[in-house]
């Protein structure tokens, strides 16, 4: 199977995290976002300890909200010692209503408001993750009105070009992301943040992609900033005390896709930081990452019910089903791919050809093409495997359809973390 977490059972269902998929689906009802939460764990303690034991102590991962935001996985973080990054006010509150304590919180965002800024210093976060200089001052300004020193990291664009998808690429220097370095803006913010008496800088921050399997992105992003930082030392006196490299390692969607073994490529770019800095002559600062789809995204699985299997002779065959596009928009925004499975008949042979779609009134609102599938027929369990990062978080309501609930495996045992959106929900802001 794709991944540990996954087996057939001798009845020929899938299973996940050692559960029938298919008496959740009959439990729970579909569409059904499942998560195994002892994954999760597990691959929370593994960016922990690799972190720890090859870029040193204090170095560690940060949580990215964006991959999947709800009041448990903040929990979940705090239980295992993990930090967050957190990239709206609605993530901040979010932690905050999750018990995750704001000083370990790092805020992202490109445009930050002044009621965000002021937010999330009212809230106590620990870090901005500094943009741009506009909102630099902003946060400036309301710390000494709050009379606080706010610690930051500023984002650099580092230029890097990942050969991911262009779309989850972010660290080129025409990105909306950050201060570029090439241009020589990078420099001139810092010298202009280093003459504030408001703000402790801490270091820079840098976040080249998504998706990345191989560590050399990481490792010629993190040679910028150490030849930055060491720049900026030399004519200012001013040495990062950490450096943010970012998340981005990827998930295996499908077979096609290459196996990771992320302690091993947390070393490498360990051994590659540790030379530059010989080379360099200055120290080595803390290390943070931002696992996001790496933590989350192969803990998740979506479950749903065929309706409609129509074929059109001589052209291709559908498989339409319960949920779509609102719960899950990535193949419509980036054509990603996806392993599928008939969860009753997992163990069968996948004799069928298929496109996966959606319930929605939009041509587009597809899950996947040219699908190898079992035959289903009208009330099998279709599998999505792999969902667990930017499916919850980026569902909507479009056609006034509810979003799924989220139910947790644990020890074997299961429970709603999120319950499902009723119609009521939906017409709650309504006047």
């Amino acid at each position: 199977m794709l991944h540990t977490n996954l087996s057939v059972g001798e009845n020929g269902h899938l299973y996940f995290a050692n559960v029938d998929t298919v008496s959740l689906a009959e439990k729970y009802g579909t569409p059904l976002m499942l998560l195994d939460e002892d994954r999760i764990r597990a691959r929370m303690r593994t960016y922990i300890t690799a972190m720890e034991k090859h870029f040193g102590e204090g170095s560690k991962p940060l949580l990215a909200s964006k991959a999947l935001c709800f009041k448990g996985i903040y929990k979940i973080a705090a239980d295992e010692g993990m930090c967050t990054d957190i990239v709206s006010p609605g993530e901040l509150y979010t932690a905050k209503a999750g018990g995750f304590p704001m000083e370990n919180a790092y805020f992202h965002g490109n445009n930050k408001t002044d009621v965000d800024i002021e937010f999330a210093i009212d809230s106590g976060i620990g870090y901005f993750i500094v943009d741009n200089r506009e909102e630099f001052d902003k946060i400036s300004s309301y710390s000494a009105e709050k009379g606080i020193k706010q610690k930051i990291l500023v984002r650099l664009s580092p230029g890097i070009d990942p050969h991911t998808h262009a779309k989850i690429s972010t660290g080129s220097v025409d990105s909306k992301f950050g201060t570029a370095i090439e241009t020589g803006q990078a420099e001139e913010f810092i010298a202009y943040i280093l003459n504030d008496k408001n703000t402790e800088l801490c270091g820079y921050h840098c976040h080249v992609g998504s998706q990345i399997f191989e560590s050399e992105p990481f490792c010629d992003a993190a040679d910028i900033m150490m030849e930055f930082s060491a720049m900026i030392g030399k004519k200012y006196g001013f040495y990062a005390k950490t450096i943010n490299l970012g998340g981005g390692f990827g998930v295996p969607y499908t077979e096609k896709d290459p196996k990771i073994d992320y302690e091993e490529k947390i070393a490498e770019v360990a051994s590659h930081i540790k030379n530059a800095s010989k080379k360099l002559g200055i120290d080595i600062p803390q290390i943070l990452m931002e696992p996001g789809r790496s933590i989350v995204a192969d803990s998740g699985m979506t479950l749903y019910t065929v309706g409609t299997v129509k074929s059109i002779t001589g052209y291709k065959s559908y498989v339409s089903i319960d949920g779509g596009m609102p719960d899950n928009p990535r193949y419509a925004l980036y054509n990603s791919e996806y392993t599928f499975l008939i969860a009753n008949k997992a163990n069968a042979e996948k004799d069928m050809t298929a496109t996966i779609a959606g319930r929605c009134c939009e041509s587009g609102d597809l899950l996947g093409e040219n699908i190898p599938i079992q035959t289903p027929e009208r009330g099998d369990i279709l599998a999505v495997l792999v969902t667990g990062a930017y499916n919850y978080s980026m569902a909507s309501n479009y056609n006034k359809l509810p979003r799924p609930p989220i139910v947790a495996i644990k020890g074997g045992e299961d429970r709603v973390v999120v319950r499902r959106e009723t119609y009521e929900d939906l017409a709650r802001l309504d006047v």
